[in-house]
């Protein structure tokens, strides 16, 4: 008997579902078919084999209830849902409602595609939309990463995910932690918003608002973003990193810390490569290293820094600049050796120390590796060392083939120039009233320097000159052949280190700034809304024109 009605059943339901396209869930195969009105009003008992489908889905399981009027099914035991060749759930038990395709499965539910699995207690599956959502914690894997979250939401069509709270995704070289992330499974796309971080061996990134590429590793920052190795930060309102090649770039408002070297460095483009520890940094870019308790300021058209922290370089190439609160200069290029303490000031150097201006074909500054101090200085080449007369208009000016200095604290106290020395000296007494100009010539002269003063000066063999009264000695007579005085170069603050073209520059950088930020801060709607009017009226714009 009951396998009559059985076939009765089949029979009935394959003619209704035919003739209403396919509208009602329609049993394909059970074993048992049972009604029991009193128990299960309007429904109908499958047991043993179940198989039912509807508009291109099949489901299996041990047990279930068909609710015919309602169009409505429960399922217990081994449930399986197959969609197609794409999706395929299983659970122990599911309901379907076959009027607006929506499904509900419960107890080990596994979701599975051709490219990755989810895993959680209960899910949600909306066939209309074509979306698969949980709330009580999820897992997802695929070849490469294992992603986990408290909520999230499958969109089959376009292979993405859209996951909420407490969201991590393991994969072997690294951790993302989110609260925000929508992830494209076809392409490994993951797309960060609100506060996140990136944990691996190699470093550790934060930012607001990302892109990670999880299959080619490369990765793009755009809010309030870093990157932190294990002695160096690099931040910049836009980050860019390439895992596999370990390399580094950012733009605008750039800054790279040196936690080992106590320095920093900053411009609006740089570029970092881990492995060969290297940097460099353009487009107003500027080192700054601690000296004691001053800061020295080194600004070029581009800035390298590169190796080791105790055998790091760093080159600065044209128009160099350079300030700290006792010592400032300009020259084309500089190189600075951590390992030998040596820094050389290339092409057309000029230096300044309190107000003693020195100049040469090469200058040298060399710093005490221990105490990490400056420890002497060299000039090689037309040395001059000058500086401007207390009171009067003249210069006090020292000239010779090569100048050696030597520092104490960071100051300079002591000079010797050798070979050919000349000098003009504005003589003054303890009222500062001229009492003559000292014009001398000698094999070498030594001078002790208190800090922007000249204290002592000692002639060293061969000396001839005389001390002339001031109006005995011609204007054109005081100054020595070659000398230039550079005031109106000096560089006076930190400030000064940057040309007129490098200002404009930031400028136009803070601008866009401002104005990224007061975009961000417009509804999403609104700025939808206002590029919407922008295309309109272009497009009418356009119109008129033809």
């Amino acid at each position: 008997m009951r396998t009559f009605l059985f076939i009765v059943f089949c029979l009935i339901c394959f003619q209704q579902s035919w003739s209403q396209k396919s509208k009602e869930i329609f049993v394909e195969y059970s074993e048992f078919f049972d009604v029991d009105e009193a128990l299960y009003p309007d429904a109908v008992l499958l047991t043993g084999n179940v198989r039912v489908s509807h508009d291109g889905a099949t489901m299996f399981c041990n047990k279930a209830y068909l609710f015919k009027k309602e169009n409505y099914i429960k399922a217990f035991g081994e449930v399986r849902m197959i969609q197609g060749d794409t999706i395929t759930m299983t659970s122990t038990y599911a309901e379907y409602n076959g009027e607006n395709k929506q499904a509900y499965a419960s107890g080990n539910v596994v979701m599975s595609s051709p490219s990755s699995t989810l895993e959680t207690d209960v899910l949600y599956f909306d066939r209309n939309a074509q979306q698969a959502f949980y709330k009580t914690g999820g897992t997802i894997k695929d070849k490469e990463n294992t992603l986990v979250s408290q909520a999230g939401t499958y969109v089959i069509q376009r292979k993405m995910y859209q996951f909420r709270n407490a969201v991590t995704i393991t994969n072997p070289k690294y951790v993302i932690k989110t609260n925000h992330l929508d992830y494209y499974e076809k392409v490994g796309h993951a797309y960060l918003f609100g506060p996140s971080t990136i944990t691996s061996k190699e470093n550790y990134i934060y930012t607001e608002k990302g892109f990670y590429d999880t299959k080619k590793n490369f990765s793009h920052f755009v809010k309030n973003s870093y990157i932190k190795y294990n002695n160096r930060l690099i931040e910049g309102d836009s980050l860019y990193y390439d895992r596999n090649r370990e390399f580094a770039s950012a733009t605008r408002n750039v800054k790279v810390t040196d936690s080992i070297n106590n320095s920093v460095v900053k411009g609006h483009y740089g570029e970092v490569y881990r492995e060969k520890d290297s940097l460099m940094m353009t487009k107003r870019a500027v080192a700054m290293t601690l000296v004691e308790q001053d800061t020295l300021y080194i600004h070029g058209k581009k800035l390298i820094v590169t190796g080791k922290p105790e055998n790091r370089v760093v080159r600065a190439f044209n128009n160099v600049r350079f300030f700290k609160i006792d010592m400032s200069g300009k020259c084309d290029s500089l190189h600075s050796d951590e390992k030998t303490g040596l820094t050389k000031l290339i092409k057309n150097p000029v230096m300044w120390n309190f107000d003693n201006q020195m100049t040469g074909d090469v200058m040298h500054l060399i710093s005490n590796k221990e105490t990490e101090k400056l420890d002497s200085l060299k000039v090689l080449g037309n040395t001059f060392i000058a500086s401007k007369d207390t009171i009067g208009t003249g210069y006090n000016q020292v000239k010779g083939l090569n100048l050696y200095g030597k520092f104490r604290d960071n100051k300079l106290y002591e000079v010797d120039v050798v070979k050919n020395t000349e000098v003009i000296y504005y003589m003054r007494n303890e009222n500062q009233e001229l009492i003559g100009i000292n014009k001398s010539k000698s094999s070498s002269i030594n001078m002790t320097l208190d800090g922007n003063q000249i204290d002592t000066i000692t002639f060293i063999k061969q000396v001839e000159g005389e001390v002339y009264p001031e109006a005995e000695l011609p204007e054109n007579a005081r100054k020595l052949r070659g000398f230039i005085w550079r005031g109106e170069e000096r560089i006076k603050s930190k400030e000064d280190i940057f040309p007129p073209e490098e200002n404009e520059y930031n400028e136009k950088m803070m601008e866009e700034k401002k104005a990224e930020d007061a975009m961000e801060a417009v509804p999403l709607e609104v700025r939808q809304e206002t590029l919407e009017g922008q295309v309109t009226e272009e497009k009418k714009e356009k119109k008129k024109d033809s």
